[in-house]
């Protein structure tokens, strides 16, 4: 039987039997990213872990009293909010890791254990302490989401702009009874409309919640219902949740282990499987001595939520509940708040800001009334009209649609981009995509084909083709066993009658192509037998089992990075077999082929080697049935390995890869490379891919020299390149230095050609890029990583899972969006980290559960169908809000100011107000936000969330100081025209009329004057809707004319849009022709020639709109 094993660092791979172990919710997988971002913290240095603890300290510090004042007055831009909102997350976490960075338990002998737990290993708790520690600690349960249904229909109902519409509503209620003297029946019907609203809002909150937040299973399956516990002496059967601390449990195979315990026997089979916490798929040795200072990785402590697969073990329990790893990360993903937005937090301030504008209006207006006109002008306002107008500023100034217009656009957007096989998690991630401004994208799989094939092959003595193999029949022996048995992958027994090129193989890209190696050497072997395998992970950078051929001896295999095992060889054989020492000159001769294959063909090098033991003296005999004892021996036998072969691949870039990096770049984005490859190999395929473009290839040392003078950009300067910066600068395409043609330093003219063909390159002169490797990132400062952070285009090679959360962590720190690609559980916490982490469709389970989003077509290239998605979802949310702010705030408060402080009859009612806010805008502002985006919204940078809102005082200035005042204006025009050709009241007759406008004014009865008010409010109703359709046209582009991209047809169409004329037409007639409206709300006809009339000023408001693009990007000013 073979025995998989995983130490501290989980495998490179997750198999699919993984994603069938024991029902795993989608709340477990996310809990593998806390646990080893988690387990990262805890290896820290010390230099990390002050400086984290810095930031920590200087967030705990930072005033709290401004959050209630955030909420009515904006003091603080949306970015520092959503900055303020992901800190809670990094400061829970640095909690967890710190306390956990000072519990011992695993370090602890067993006796200490049991006496501080005051516990005895013969007769375990009595019922007193168990009783006692019951009532201190509580029950052994993970606290779960409260589900308080009562707070969600209040704050439905109660929530957002809804508080003041029930404000509104009572007082519209009040005004008609017992205000209202005699009651108008309009007002009770306005409050019946708000309660409508009210409704509708409250209907689409909850169905908002419902779409949008995902289903958190229950973290109790993840405890057993009975185990076994020593107590007052004997073996008795307890419910998992009566466990407390100091209990001496025994588990055996099958069993789930029910709190964190000290394992302080075990038997010498003991495996646990603790994939639920860690993500990783192969199951871990369990021991009594500790054999990690990490507490998360030591093997000497059983965590809550693990299985044991085989053997058995008693260990102490030293926390339950909330107090153990799995309760305190549970918290992290249970109990913190649903992320809001950039654009969400910007929509709540403008509302909010608005609403105290609208607040401040009204309450102005009825102070206005009373301290003015009830006096100046007795009859001419009531109170019930006063306070009428005054909440009627409140309901129809805020659009209170806006909101649930940013819902429908980020679900709109998303289902846009699941057409395009990108699947988005959740909303968030939509509108965060739109800031992204670096990718950090893995090198195998994700940028090149997953196809790799194995090209070269070195032995002692030589070196050869792999398509021309060469060499002796011991030696082609060896290769295959190496090859073949320190193997993962596996044929596809369908396809046995095909040749070992064409045959479908399962596993990981270096496994299939070392698979395809051993079936061209000869057909598999079935005798052999493996007794141990321990994964390759990038902290090891070695794979290793141990293989027993029929009648004969253990023996060890070993692959892995040549720079690893090259320390451990003694000896490597020759092309016919021949053992030779490997000498420092072997040595030196095996590198600079591993070299010159990465940079003449971007090979990866793969070092295979083997080590026997002589039969009398071989320890690993007699230890197949005890996997722990034999994972230690091999484990130390890491040393006189003979060299089989030094093999290298070649994975080809995707084809489509160059343009798409082309593409971010254009859209200034930066694409960097994280990858655990050799640096010459990862930079050649970085060439290949134009992820490097310069002419100029940095080391961490010229990094570092940057640093040191402060030298915030690359720049040409005098200092002599070091000895791999000039390796990287003088190969090209074909491996060949050719002759200079760059001015500052010695280029190969394939690479000057590439910065020819670079318009930024051309630019600039000399671009330089950096590649720089993991142990070159030890003991870096900040103003180091702020020299490396500011190259254009950089390689990170050799890099370790926690070093790519640190690339990803120093990044963010200094005001990036950062996008992560990851394909297995290594990569959790780098993508939890960053602020968009993306997962292909063929990546482990775990990855994908963990990522905000997943390519389902396994294409790179559909990030930049999502990036622009993410651009398109701002865009088209600015499109909504200029589109409604000019009518609701502009066009609807002055003519409630012209009423009180001019003396105008009120121009426009707040019924019909209401309808244009929640019944005309409505289809046309839906519509926008399904807009196609702009040929050009690729080639701007990605927006700035700290300096680029959503609105601004440009924009304000050209909703309210530009289309709103055209609209405003030809609505008064209508009003005016119309009171005119009724009864020939011209406009100076109207101002300042005041009490005025009554029985005998001009000639006519009070039943006269309001019919003519009646008819001319419907036509200024009728005007505005028409001059909406006019911004509806103009607000569909930023920047492109109308003609560029008109609604009719083309790609770029959208004739749903037009079906906001006919449906506003429809309410118009409505709500204006039925005698029921016309005596409620007292609303009048509409003239058959006010339907025409303002259709000229919308074509004028259209006309004006594209002069006022032309001259924006004539002179470059938006």
């Amino acid at each position: 039987m073979e025995i998989q094993v995983a130490e501290s660092q989980p495998p490179a791979g997750l198999p699919v039997k993984f994603v069938q172990h024991a029902q795993q919710s989608r709340t477990n997988l996310q809990l593998a990213a806390e646990f080893r971002t988690l387990s990262i913290q805890l290896s820290e240095g010390d230099e990390r872990r002050s400086q984290r603890l810095q930031n920590v300290q200087g967030f705990l510090k930072s005033p709290r009293w401004r959050e209630l004042f955030n909420e009515i007055i904006p003091l603080r831009s949306a970015y520092q909010q959503r900055w303020t909102d992901e800190q809670q997350r990094s400061v829970a976490l640095t909690k967890i890791a710190e306390h956990l960075r000072s519990t011992t338990h695993h370090i602890e002998t067993v006796n200490d254990t049991y006496v501080k737990f005051n516990t005895s290993p013969t007769l375990g708790l009595e019922a007193e302490a168990v009783k006692r520690r019951v009532g201190r600690d509580g029950l052994n349960v993970v606290s779960a989401r409260p589900r308080l249904v009562a707070l969600k229909l209040v704050s439905w109902f109660f929530g957002g702009f809804n508080r003041f519409l029930w404000v509104s509503m009572i007082a519209f209620w009040l005004c008609w009874q017992p205000i209202g003297n005699p009651p108008q029946t309009g007002n009770l019907a306005l409050a019946i409309v708000i309660l409508f609203v009210i409704c509708l809002q409250a209907l689409f909150s909850a169905w908002q919640e419902w779409i949008t937040s995902r289903a958190l299973d229950s973290i109790t399956n993840m405890l057993p219902a009975e185990c076994t516990v020593l107590r007052d002496g004997q073996q008795q059967k307890v419910a998992g949740v009566q466990l407390v601390a100091g209990d001496i449990v025994t588990l055996r195979a099958g069993d789930r282990v029910p709190a964190d315990m000290r394992l302080v026997s075990v038997s010498l089979d003991l495996l646990l499987d603790r994939s639920a916490l860690t993500g990783a798929a192969n199951p871990t040795i369990g021991t009594v001595n500790y054999t990690n200072e990490n507490y998360l990785e030591t093997r000497n402590m059983a965590m809550m939520g693990a299985n044991v697969t085989q053997g058995q073990c008693t260990g102490v329990v030293v926390a339950t509940g909330d107090r153990s790893v799995l309760g305190r990360v549970t918290q992290l993903t249970l109990r913190k708040k649903a992320a809001r937005t950039i654009l969400q937090i910007e929509v709540h301030r403008l509302v909010n800001g608005l609403t105290t504008v609208s607040l401040v209006v009204g309450a102005l207006f009825i102070l206005l009334w009373a301290v003015w006109l009830r006096t100046s002008y007795p009859g001419f306002m009531s109170v019930s009209d006063a306070l009428a107008n005054g909440f009627g500023v409140l309901v129809t100034f805020v659009p209170g649609s806006l909101p649930i217009s940013l819902t429908l656009a980020l679900t709109a957007i998303a289902k846009r981009m699941q057409r395009h096989n990108v699947l988005i998690k959740n909303l968030t991630t939509v509108e965060t995509l739109g800031t992204v401004n670096v990718i950090c994208c893995e090198k195998t799989g994700t940028l090149t084909q997953r196809n790799m094939a194995v090209t070269h092959i070195a032995y002692a003595d030589q070196e050869c083709l792999a398509a021309r193999l060469m060499g002796g029949p011991v030696a082609a022996a060896r290769l295959y066993e190496t090859a073949a048995l320190c193997n993962d992958a596996v044929f596809d027994p369908e396809t046995a009658h095909l040749l070992p090129a064409e045959r479908t193989v399962s596993g990981d890209a270096t496994d299939c192509a070392l698979l395809r190696l051993a079936a061209e050497i000869h057909s598999p072997a079935s005798d052999v037998v493996r007794l141990l395998t321990i994964p390759f992970n990038l902290r090891r950078r070695y794979m290793l089992t141990v293989c027993k051929q029929p009648g004969g001896q253990p023996y060890v295999l070993i692959k892995g990075a040549p720079e690893t095992l090259f320390n451990w060889c003694t000896l490597a054989q020759t092309a016919d077999g021949t053992l030779v020492s490997f000498d420092a000159a072997l040595r030196t001769r095996m590198e600079n082929t591993q070299a010159r294959w990465a940079e003449e063909s971007g090979c990866r090098a793969l070092l295979l080697c083997r080590r026997e033991f002589p039969p009398e003296n071989n320890p690993l005999t007699g230890l197949e049935d005890n996997p722990a004892q034999m994972y230690t021996v091999a484990t130390q036998s890491l040393s006189d390995l003979c060299i089989v072969g030094l093999v290298g691949m070649v994975d080809p870039p995707r084809t489509e890869i160059p343009s798409v990096v082309d593409t971010f770049r254009g859209a200034g984005i930066r694409v960097f490379m994280v990858t655990g490859d050799y640096a010459p190999t990862a930079a050649f395929v970085a060439r290949q891919c134009r992820i490097i473009t310069g002419s100029i290839i940095d080391s961490i040392e010229d990094a570092l020299y940057r640093a040191q003078n402060n030298l915030r950009k690359p720049v040409v300067d005098e200092k002599p390149l070091s000895r791999f910066a000039s390796r990287l600068s003088n190969f090209g395409s074909q491996g060949t230095p050719q002759e200079d043609l760059c001015k500052c330093r010695s280029v190969p003219a394939s690479l000057a050609l590439a910065r020819e063909e670079s318009l930024a390159e051309t630019a600039v002169g000399c671009r330089h890029s950096l590649v720089v490797s993991g142990p070159d990132l030890e003991g870096l400062r900040a103003e180091h990583w702020d020299a490396i952070c500011s190259y254009e285009e950089i390689v990170f090679a050799r890099i370790r899972p926690d070093q790519k959360l640190q690339i990803v962590e120093e990044l963010t720190a200094r005001s990036n969006y950062v996008a992560v690609t990851g394909d297995d559980v290594n990569d959790l916490p780098a993508m939890r980290a960053a602020h968009v982490g993306v997962a292909m469709g063929n990546g482990s389970e775990v990855a994908k559960e963990v990522a905000d989003m997943v390519l389902l077509d396994n294409n790179f290239s559909s990030i930049v169908t999502a990036i622009e998605c993410g651009r398109l979802v701002f865009a088209n949310l600015k499109k909504v809000i200029m589109y409604l702010l000019p009518m609701t705030n502009l066009s609807e408060i002055v003519p409630s100011m012209f009423n009180v402080v001019l003396g105008l009859p009120i121009p426009l009612s707040t019924f019909l107000m209401l309808v244009i806010n929640t019944i005309t805008d409505v289809w046309a502002s839906t519509m926008l936000i399904h807009e196609e985006p702009e040929h050009d919204i690729l080639l701007h940078p990605p927006r700035d969330p700290q300096k680029e809102s959503l609105v601004d005082l440009k924009f304000f200035i050209q909703a309210y100081g530009f289309i709103g005042v055209i609209e405003t204006v030809t609505g008064h025009f209508m009003f005016f025209l119309s009171i005119y050709l009724q009864s020939g009241i011209g406009p100076s007759s109207i101002f300042m009329a005041f009490n005025r406008w009554s029985d005998g004014y001009m000639g006519y009865s009070k039943a006269q004057l309001a019919e003519f008010v009646c008819v001319a409010g419907s036509v200024h109703f009728m005007a505005l809707v028409i001059m909406q359709w006019g911004n509806m046209f103009a607000a569909r582009t930023r920047t492109l004319s109308i003609v560029q991209q008109n609604p009719l047809w083309g790609p770029k169409c959208n004739p749903l849009l037009l079906v906001a004329i006919p449906i506003s037409v429809a309410v118009a007639l409505f709500v204006n022709e039925i005698p029921w409206f016309n005596e409620v709300f007292l609303t009048g006809r509409i003239p058959v020639e006010f339907f025409f009339l303002p259709i000229p000023f919308a074509v004028f408001l259209v006309a004006a709109e594209e002069a006022r693009k032309y001259v924006v990007l004539l002179f470059e000013f938006i």
